[in-house]
């Protein structure tokens, strides 16, 4: 075994507040000798990153970035290549693990891999607003950068017919708008329109806002979409409660929920 072989952490760093990075992330980074990341993500641990080389990539650079903390890991040095929320949830690590196969990476005589989990948005989002996420749910990114909306539409189509509560990423940016309205015009066709939609923007940030809504008037908020926010649509069991998704799990129709006094 090459004792010098160099490691990557493909770290997420959660929400951005540090209160909700896991301790094996701060650990990562601090091990790492080179950070690299999307500029914004990396400014979410610049006070981790002091003395560290850093190099910092626009949004659009998703493959350069990835080729190039390989590159420095296969060199022998430790890399943490860092992203918001969880890297395995439309994050760099499935990026990392295509280009690695292109290369004949070797599991055991390779660089090694660590995919540092973090809390993705559906979690600091739900835990935000109630507790919307209690029974089966789906996830939609509204991005058709990579995904062609045809193939969009038709999830959004089967998670609303299957009353799905419905967690939707990247919800709107400057180019995209209408998917929004589609997709909401979908979810119109199988669930009442005062269903309750939670939006949260920037969740856990200085610029957080939250907002509890229904599929009615959920494109009142536009002012709040863009590629920071999360939009949760809930299912036919979902209430609002004190402005809160609640989302039940079924013991009620098992068990006595209060005690008789």
């Amino acid at each position: 075994m090459n004792l010098d072989k160099g490691k990557l952490y493909v770290v997420g760093v959660g929400p951005g507040n540090h209160d909700h990075m896991t301790f094996r992330a701060k650990q990562a980074i601090e091990e790492s000798e080179i950070i690299v990341g999307y500029e914004t993500y990396v400014s979410l641990v610049e006070d981790l990153i002091k003395g560290k080389e850093v190099y910092r990539y626009a949004m659009t650079q998703e493959v350069e970035r990835a080729n190039q903390a390989i590159s420095f890991a296969e060199s022998g040095k430790k890399v943490s290549l860092v992203s918001s929320g969880d890297p395995g949830i439309y994050g760099m690590i499935g990026l990392i693990y295509e280009i690695l196969a292109e290369k004949k990476w070797d599991k055991l005589d390779g660089i090694e891999v660590e995919c540092v989990p973090g809390v993705s948005s559906l979690n600091s989002c739900g835990a935000l607003v109630g507790s919307p996420l209690m029974t089966d749910f789906a996830v939609v990114s509204m991005s058709d950068l990579l995904v062609p909306w045809e193939m969009i539409v038709k999830r959004v189509e089967a998670a609303a017919f299957g009353d799905y509560v419905t967690v939707i990423y990247n919800p709107a940016s400057k180019k995209r708008i209408h998917q929004l309205k589609d997709t909401r015009d979908i979810f119109l066709k199988y669930r009442k329109p005062e269903t309750p939609v939670a939006i949260v923007k920037g969740a856990y940030r200085e610029t957080e806002k939250v907002v509890v809504t229904d599929l009615q008037n959920m494109l009142n908020f536009h002012d709040m979409l863009g590629m920071i926010t999360t939009v949760i649509v809930g299912n036919s069991s979902t209430f609002n409660y004190n402005n809160m998704m609640i989302n039940p799990r079924g013991y009620k129709s098992k068990y006595q929920l209060t005690e008789n006094k």
